[in-house]
Formats: C-alpha cells, sequence, structure tokens
C-alpha cells in the first residue's frame, strides 16, 4: 500500500469541489421508484447534499416543493430552487424540525465526518411520518469486492477519490445508523447498474435485476420517522 500519495486539502468545500455535484441517472431512478412504490408522493423534499439538483428534475412531477442543502452552490443548480449555504458537517443547519415530508441523502454520506449524526440530522428535519433516503456506493458489489482484493481498496474509496469519499459503509452499517436515528420501516434498494469488474463494461440489465446486490454500482436505505426526530 503506497504511504507517500499527496491528498489535496480536506475541507468540506474542497471534498463538494471534488464531487461534480451529480451521480448516475440510475442513481436518481433508483430513489423515484423507492418513494413511488410506497405510493410516496405530494409534500416538500429537501435534499441534503443536493448538487445541481439533478433528484428535483426527476421528483418535481411528484412533489410539491424542493429546498436544497450543500456545501457550495454549484452553477447546475437552478436559480429559482430554494438553497441553503451550510457546511454539512456541523449538521447545525437553518431547517427547523420536521420541515419535509420527504429528506434525501443522494451520493452525500460517503464525503463527511460522522455518519450518525449526520443521519440523526436528517431524521430531524422529517416530519412525523416523513421520510429519510440515503444513497451511496454500493460496497458489496462485485466491482468493488474484487477492487478490495486487488487494490486494498473498495472501488469507490480509492486514493483517487479521497478526500472526497472519506467514509465508506456497508448496507448493514447504514441499516444501524438509520435504526439508531429512530427510524422504522427501514429497507435497503440496489440500483440495478454496476460495472464489470476489471473492464469498462456494465453488467446486463437482466442480470442486474437478478442478482442486485452484486450488480449494482450504488444502494439505497430508506426509513420512515414515527415521532419527527
Amino acid at each position: 500500500m503506497r504511504t507517500d500519495v499527496v491528498y489535496p486539502s480536506d475541507t468540506v468545500k474542497t471534498r463538494a469541489g471534488l464531487s461534480l455535484g451529480s451521480s448516475s441517472d440510475s442513481v436518481y431512478q433508483m430513489v423515484a421508484d423507492a418513494l413511488a412504490s410506497r405510493g410516496i408522493a405530494g409534500g416538500r423534499v429537501v435534499d441534503v447534499g443536493c448538487g445541481g439538483g439533478a433528484l428535483w428534475r426527476v421528483l418535481s412531477g411528484r412533489f410539491d416543493q424542493y429546498a436544497g442543502l450543500d456545501a457550495v452552490r454549484y452553477p447546475t443548480l437552478p436559480p429559482d430552487v430554494e438553497f441553503r449555504q451550510v457546511d454539512l458537517d456541523t449538521t447545525e443547519w437553518p431547517v427547523r424540525d420536521g420541515d419535509a415530508d420527504v429528506v434525501t441523502a443522494v451520493e452525500t454520506i460517503e464525503h463527511l465526518e460522522n455518519p450518525w449524526a449526520f443521519v440523526r440530522a436528517l431524521a430531524r428535519i422529517a416530519k412525523p411520518g416523513g421520510w429519510v433516503v440515503v444513497t451511496t456506493p454500493n460496497q458489496l458489489s462485485a466491482l468493488s469486492l474484487v477492487t478490495l482484493i486487488v487494490k486494498r481498496r473498495f472501488s469507490a474509496f480509492q486514493d483517487s477519490a479521497y478526500p472526497g469519499h472519506r467514509t465508506a459503509l456497508l448496507e448493514s452499517d447504514l441499516v444501524r445508523i438509520l435504526a439508531a436515528a429512530g427510524l422504522e420501516q427501514i429497507a435497503v434498494a440496489y440500483s440495478c447498474r454496476g460495472r464489470l469488474p476489471l473492464t469498462a463494461a456494465h453488467v446486463p440489465a437482466r442480470l442486474a435485476r437478478r442478482m442486485p446486490r452484486a450488480c449494482s454500482d450504488n444502494l439505497l436505505v430508506i426509513g420512515r420517522n414515527p415521532h419527527g426526530r
């Protein structure tokens, strides 16, 4: 393992800058599908780590309001979007308790120092009966496990991704974190889109649907807030 790597300065804005402010379409569709399959629609979405607002372009036909929070305002975020610039590592956000029907954090938690505190903050701003949705790279995909064996790093957490990606979480970690935040009805879903190990090709869609954990680059965990914490 190399120990002579020089990393960029590590601040929340640096990490935000290393991100492009967007994820793959399959990730946003995974979020939309998880909400639609539960009949969740209408009301207000607060998107924590909103990037360029790509999630709202997917959800805008099903929800009434949208607000985005992030460490920087990306130029691709539409100017009419309600936006608050915050330090996502502090969780001291100018958002009132119970502000949202749905709180999302799409490909954000892996950029942060304390995932437990972060999810507690997400749960705080969800209404009683509201939902929290978190996505992150899938460490148990075939690609990630092969990369771990060959390079001793998960696929999304190699030196080239650091310090942008700093906290690798398994789905079991996320389930525990959401439960500790008081969320219930916790479930896991997968993007059903992933790359084949040692190639640039993607897994055939039919195979990905049959073996979603092994064949998905990203996963989602969703939970419901019964108490409005």
